[in-house]
């Protein structure tokens, strides 16, 4: 029965979702307390099973979220993404143009969340594709496929973030997974797809009312250098950390780097040297460079919320009792957990659309088999992260700002939208299994 009410929950939450159009958060919540309350706990105690698991997650990820968002802000605001973009696609000219878009949307990708890096990209994507004489989608579909491998798979982005918390994995070790990972991924989803269709096949109207890019003159961007610093700056803390915790565990300095590689504590400092690199020493005051600040928490708070929901249903099914039960009835199971909690991930995002709500759900249910069969909590994450950004369809959101951004009609939108992110999710898959087999 344990499972038998964690899986009315999900279809619960399904019906809330897809059917009425209940929002994220508030849908989680309900469905918290009801599968709490059906699995035998008291009304009250669902409560603060609630509550638990919504302010222990988010006491994990609030600062994290919130200085990549404004991160991600400043790079947009100062011209910083553009310059990298501009700069990274002339170098490697019209012959090439693909790996430098799928480049850019990699770095820039890192430091923006999907839907900032999006918009903030596909304009240039546009103006490349003009100026080259290439087809839309043969630049744009490179990018996107490395602003969404990125989504899926690296931290400090909110979902493997949240799901690397419900593993308590290292979030530098998953950082570095991931990217080994996300290289393949993105090389198969992006160039190598593209090369499946005729070039005909890949033009696109742009659309006219979308197609309003913000200009900046040269003497406005800060120089390339500058711009690629500061947007890996995380990513350098947070490797140096794990490389120096994998391979010199005894190092005198592993708590310095420890310290300073702690994702909230490496991108506070990425956050101060942006306000130097890409404001104060560019002329601005502090005033001034402060405004990006209040926008960028502004476009968190919902997902922040929908994160909190999906650590209250993780609470719920723990407080429960289900996780143990999920443990007892895997034990001398042959199906390895990274494949289970990829295929979790898989139909709930099938089924739900959000990625973060599936990713979060997945982690929730397949946590105790961390415990039980000593598999890597980093590839875990990994594997549920890739689960969470398969097949997407009609129901989530990213399709549909794909297809209006593109302009395309539905059917194209699935041969190429739906079949990228399910060629992502599949190649992450099989880096995952095969990368388990040397950690």
């Amino acid at each position: 029965m344990p499972i038998v009410i964690v899986c009315i929950g999900v279809a619960l939450l399904l019906l809330l979702m897809i059917v009425l159009k209940v929002n994220a958060f508030i849908s989680l919540v309900l469905v918290s307390v009801v599968v709490g309350i059906m699995e035998g706990m008291a009304p009250i105690d669902a409560i603060t099973s609630v509550k638990t698991g919504l302010g222990s997650t988010l006491g994990n990820l609030a600062m994290v979220l919130g200085f990549g968002a404004i991160l991600g802000k400043l790079m947009a605001d100062s011209g910083a993404a553009h310059r990298i973009a501009i700069t990274l696609i002339n170098r490697f000219g019209k012959k090439y143009v693909q790996w430098a878009a799928v480049l850019t949307g990699f770095i820039v990708g890192i430091a923006l969340f999907y839907e900032v890096g999006f918009v903030i990209l596909i304009p240039l994507a546009f103006t490349i594709a003009i100026e080259a004489g290439l087809p839309i989608l043969y630049v744009g579909m490179p990018i996107v496929a490395a602003l969404i491998t990125v989504h899926g798979f690296l931290p400090p982005h909110p979902g493997p973030t949240a799901i690397a918390s419900v593993f308590h994995a290292n979030l530098g070790k998953t950082l570095l997974y991931g990217i080994i990972l996300a290289i393949p991924a993105v090389i198969a989803g992006g160039p190598l797809f593209t090369k499946l269709f005729k070039m005909k096949d890949l033009h696109a109207e742009i659309p006219k009312a979308l197609f309003n890019p913000k200009q900046f003159t040269e003497e406005e961007m800060p120089s390339f250098s500058i711009s690629l610093f500061t947007a890996i700056v995380p990513v350098i803390l947070m490797s140096v950390q794990a490389l120096v915790e994998i391979f010199f565990p005894k190092s005198p300095l592993l708590s310095t780097v420890t310290f300073f590689g702690e994702p909230s504590i490496a991108l506070l400092i990425s956050v101060i040297i942006a306000f130097f690199t890409l404001g104060i020493f560019r002329g601005m005051k502090l005033q001034e460079v402060m405004k990006s600040v209040p926008s960028a928490i502004t476009s968190i708070s919902m997902i922040l919320l929908i994160i909190g929901g999906g650590g209250a249903l993780k609470q719920v099914i723990i407080d429960s009792g289900v996780d143990k039960y999920i443990a007892h009835i895997m034990q001398g199971s042959t199906l390895s957990p990274l494949l289970l909690t990829w295929l979790i991930a898989a139909i709930l995002r099938i089924s739900l659309g959000s990625a973060t709500v599936a990713g979060l759900t997945a982690a929730g249910i397949s946590a105790p088999l961390v415990a039980m069969t000593h598999v890597s909590p980093e590839l875990m994450v990994i594997a549920t992260g890739a689960g969470s950004i398969t097949f997407s369809h009609v129901n989530d959101a990213g399709f549909w700002i794909y297809k209006e951004y593109f302009n395309l009609s539905i059917g194209k939108t699935l041969k190429t939208w739906s079949v990228m992110v399910t060629i992502l999710s599949l190649v992450g898959l099989a880096g995952v299994l095969i990368l388990n087999m040397f950690v």
